[in-house]
């Protein structure tokens, strides 16, 4: 389902409808979708989701839907890299 977008509200670009990969946070901890509809501008890059996707996103989370796989995320302290 192809859903119209506007111009990009940043630069003004011509915003298409791709498959990204979006990552969501929710209580501390990380989730990753996969081949998520969004409009992103051709110009700059914003990434644009409707309210539909979003709450099916948020669905997802909420009802701890079955994940396709599990990753490993490490996690850096940057002021510890920074002082090394």
């Amino acid at each position: 389902m192809k859903h119209q977008y506007g111009p990009c509200s940043y630069c003004g670009g011509d915003v298409i409808e791709r498959l990204v990969e979006h990552e969501y946070r929710w209580k501390g901890n990380l989730f990753v979708f996969d081949a998520v509809p969004a409009g992103v501008c051709q110009q700059c890059g914003e990434v644009y989701l409707t309210v539909d996707t979003v709450k099916s996103l948020e669905q997802a989370v909420l009802t701890r839907a079955k994940p396709k796989r599990t990753i490993q995320v490490p996690v850096f302290a940057y002021p510890e890299l920074v002082s090394a």
